[in-house]
């Protein structure tokens, strides 16, 4: 009889991994439908470049020192090693083919909408509800911005993390063990890992304890201690997130928006609106963008009050119906709780919102919306043919959608165009098309737009920088140096803009102003090799008596040379300069002759033919003057 029974149910578990199976492709094929296209695009310039193509110590790809580096230092003002890492392989195994790191971001978003379908199949038994919800998940149009951006690697990849320890957890409340465990705690630290914005798992732990897993909330004799113990085995987990809070805290320091430049009153009213406007992007994903400027203070009276309203209405709803509607508290808390770390209590940067925070967090809107509206309709009967047309429809909608909005991704130009289309006094766009704008050599329409930027805002520091250098190519320099100064009063640290600034003012023949721009990046980094050959050639070859160092420009074009490991031919041609400074001439025909041999190894066969020279000059015991420099005491 157990022979018989057994033999009837194995056919049916069998069928159904088949189905499972199906639904799993079935999500892989529409995700690539609508995904796919990414793979012909390019990177865009904005977050890319220091995320991937021109940050060295990814390009370089996959080391052992590689992967010390990112475990011990912060990338783009975040702690996420292993997402650093997996730019790292891309690149190894790819170069800066940007269709291949496309690729990888699908593949895992891929594997994120498959694994959530998995896990709510394996905590709720509801197959086609759990398949929707994770269809939604995979092609909403919100889901853009973390898929096709490659810098949003920390968004697809965290979310198989996070879909991983939900199957995880469901594993272990099955059967709970310290094993079971220490694999659900495994998969979460690697989450963090990824981006600390799963620091809010524990509470959707927590929640999905209450509803579907029902691990607490029943009545029954000992319903204390079935509170307590899911309450206490999160706790360890909390602690995580609390380390990776502080850790995440204190690298984004200087991003992060302090309360003098964006009152904590500003930031709740946007706050409470961006809850609402979230849920309407869900429910109407049109003119989405891939930069929201902060309204600052220009939230209507209005628009903050009914936001207020309708979240403490909603979720006043979801506590009264939670007994007989559980799945609508957990969906509520799910969606709450997990956008509170980048809903704009602690501003970083100055978005005020962005769609890529809604990656994970509106999974609980979908499972409350479906499950809810499956109850609803149980009374019709045609309640299948019904949910099941509307299902496709939805799908079908969405998935257009979200092609539409994938294909403004292609590049940066059109990306750009696009947010300014469908946004106000977006000055991070004005700024991004200038940069495209600037490289594509249209330099009249590149100041006009990044000139829009920072007139809308006069501390957007990119935007300054872009400028000076659109002006310097206009050949208008003194406006050129307006922007720079207004940069260096926001990024005072700024060694690069302060190396520019004193080879602009040198080549206005203000070489003592020069002088001193080079000096303060000297202050600030020490080793800086760019700000030591420039100092060493003015003290060496500069006309006015009162610039000239012979000794210290040997000492410093000497250490300028040691950092370049000697590979730079030009600063071959600065320490020779130095020797003849300091009476040094043997030395300094010695010098000139390596850096000789090594232009023409490099080709550059017009610095080899202007070393010969030099050479020439040190011979009859003279040293080298740069009529550059003659105007070198001039005042401003």
């Amino acid at each position: 009889m157990h022979r018989l029974r057994a033999q009837s149910i194995s056919p049916l578990k069998a069928n159904r991994w088949w189905f499972t199976i199906g639904i799993c492709i079935a999500l892989a094929g529409l995700t690539w439908l609508v995904f796919g296209q990414t793979l012909w695009h390019d990177f865009i310039n904005y977050d890319d470049p220091r995320y991937v193509y021109e940050n060295t110590k990814i390009t370089g790809g996959l080391s052992i020192s590689g992967i010390a580096w990112a475990f011990t230092h912060i990338h783009s003002m975040n702690w996420h090693p292993l997402t650093t890492i997996s730019h790292m392989l891309d690149c190894q195994l790819h170069g800066l083919n940007a269709g291949w790191h496309h690729f990888t971001n699908v593949l895992l978003h891929t594997l994120a909408a498959i694994l959530l379908f998995l896990a709510l199949q394996q905590m709720t038994d509801a197959v086609w509800r759990s398949a929707f919800v994770a269809a939604v998940f995979a092609i909403h149009p919100l889901r853009v911005e973390s898929v096709a951006w490659v810098a949003e690697r920390k968004d697809v990849l965290s979310g198989v993390c996070f879909m991983l320890t939900l199957l995880a957890y469901v594993y272990y409340t099955r059967a709970p063990s310290l094993r079971r465990y220490l694999a659900v705690a495994l998969v979460f630290v690697l989450g963090l890992m990824s981006k600390p914005m799963l620091v809010t798992l524990p509470l959707v732990l927590l929640v999905l304890d209450y509803w579907p897993l029902r691990r607490i909330g029943r009545q029954t004799s000992d319903a204390g201690h079935r509170l307590f113990m899911p309450v206490l085995e999160k706790i360890p987990l909390i602690a995580l997130s609390a380390v990776s809070s502080v850790v995440t805290f204190l690298v984004q320091k200087g991003a992060v928006g302090w309360t003098e430049d964006l009152p904590i009153a500003t930031r709740i009213d946007n706050a409470v609106v961006s809850y609402v406007a979230y849920i309407w992007q869900m429910l109407w994903p049109l003119r989405l963008a891939v930069f929201y400027p902060h309204p600052e203070n220009r939230l209507p009276l209005w628009e903050i009050i009914s936001s207020l309203l309708l979240l403490i209405s909603i979720t006043a709803a979801a506590i009264a119906l939670r007994k007989q509607r559980p799945y609508l508290i957990t969906g509520w808390l799910w969606y709450l709780g997990m956008l509170v770390p980048v809903i704009g209590l602690v501003q970083v940067g100055w978005q005020g919102r962005a769609d890529r925070y809604t990656y994970l967090p509106q999974i609980g809107l979908y499972i409350a919306a479906t499950w809810g509206v499956t109850d609803l309709t149980a009374v019709y009967r045609h309640q299948r043919t019904i949910l099941s047309t509307a299902a496709i429809l939805i799908i079908g909608s969405l998935s257009l959608c979200a092609w539409v909005q994938t294909s403004y991704w292609r590049d940066s130009e059109t990306l750009f165009r696009h947010a300014l289309a469908v946004t106000a006094n977006n000055d991070v766009a004005e700024n991004n098309l200038g940069i495209v704008f600037l490289q594509q050599g249209k330099v009249d329409e590149a100041i006009s737009l990044l000139q829009a930027a920072v007139d809308l805002r006069p501390d957007n520091s990119p935007a300054h920088e872009n400028l000076a250098k659109a002006l310097l190519q206009k050949g208008q320099v003194a406006d050129a140096l307006i922007h720079y100064r207004k940069l260096l009063e926001l990024q005072p640290d700024n060694i690069e803009v302060h190396n520019i600034v004193g080879t602009v003012l040198t080549q206005q023949g203000r070489v003592g102003e020069g002088v001193e721009e080079w000096q303060k990046v000297l202050a600030i980094q020490p080793d800086n090799g760019n700000a030591m050959s420039n100092l060493a050639w003015v003290f060496a070859t500069s006309p006015d008596q009162s610039l000239r160092d012979g000794p210290k420009a040997a000492q410093l074009a000497e250490q300028a040379l040691r950092i370049s490991g000697g590979r730079i031919p030009i600063l071959f041609r600065t320490l020779a300069a130095a020797y003849a400074e300091s009476g040094r001439f043997s030395e300094a025909i010695q010098t000139a002759q390596h850096g000789i041999e090594l232009a023409n190894n490099q080709g550059n066969s017009g610095l080899a033919a202007e070393l010969q020279g030099n050479i020439a000059l040190y011979q009859e015991r003279k040293p080298l003057r740069d009529p550059s420099l003659a105007n070198g005491s001039s005042s401003p």
